[in-house]
């Protein structure tokens, strides 16, 4: 499997600075600035995806969530930002589908249990959500999976239980 290599690596670091700026469109920008060779690899995807997510573009993020899997299915990126577009989408239920059976093939991916524990949440399934909530505290630690679930829209029902824990 082809790598990234200079000066494609230092186009898509700029890039990714962009969107640590909150800027979509320089970071677009250095994109373009990609090889032909490169411009199909996973961690280029990955960064197209994130301009179409800060863009809110959830229909061309699906797209590329997709090419993601295809091309590094040994990844939980694409299966990730798959799941994530499709709730944004107001998909939900799918993402869940999507995203449930990857457990198997990612048990230690804490994102993996925080957003199925967002979308049971979402779909009404408060204890399911509980579960996974817990799951991915144990995973990556009470503090900070806390701190993140008080502050996340999704999880809004969860609040006062997330708060006493």
């Amino acid at each position: 499997m082809r790598v990234l290599e200079p000066p494609d690596t230092h186009f898509v670091n700029a890039a990714q600075g962009w969107l640590d700026l909150s800027n979509p469109r320089e970071a677009r920008e250095e994109l373009k600035r990609v090889s032909t060779a490169a411009g199909n690899l996973p961690e280029v995807i990955e960064v197209r995806w994130q301009i179409c997510a800060l863009e809110q573009d959830w229909t061309s993020a699906l797209a590329l969530a997709r090419e993601l899997i295809r091309r590094a299915p040994q990844q939980p990126g694409g299966w990730l930002n798959q799941s994530y577009s499709l709730h944004e989408m107001k998909r939900t239920q799918e993402a869940w589908d999507f995203l449930r059976p990857l457990v198997k093939r990612f048990p230690k991916n804490c994102t993996v249990a925080y957003n199925l524990a967002c979308y049971a949440c979402q779909l009404g399934d408060l204890q399911e959500a509980k579960e996974w909530f817990h799951r991915a505290l144990d995973l990556r630690g009470k503090e900070e999976i806390k701190k993140m679930g008080l502050h996340d829209a999704d999880l809004l029902p969860l609040r006062e239980y997330i708060q006493a824990l």
